[in-house]
């Protein structure tokens, strides 16, 4: 890849994932990393018998219910 190639390459990286970045310039100040990405806890109302099931199937799967409704979330955004 030439080296023009490569800087433009390398310059989209650092403003798609800035966080990344800023992380690992922490770390060579203070030796300690960081996490580039953090969760939220949310507070939201459903049915309780889907909730329910919902925990039930996420258990019996071995799934994690966060996982999946990050999953949705993504997918209901058009993000992935």
């Amino acid at each position: 890849m030439p080296p023009s190639k490569f800087l433009k390459h390398a310059l989209k990286i650092i403003d798609e994932h800035p966080q990344v970045f800023e992380a690992l310039a922490e770390y060579d100040r203070t030796h300690k990393l960081q996490k580039t990405i953090y969760r939220e806890r949310i507070n939201l109302t459903i049915d309780g018998s889907l909730l329910k099931k919902f925990k039930h199937y996420a258990q019996e799967n071995g799934f994690n219910m966060s996982r999946i409704i990050e999953k949705h979330i993504k997918e209901e955004l058009k993000l992935g």
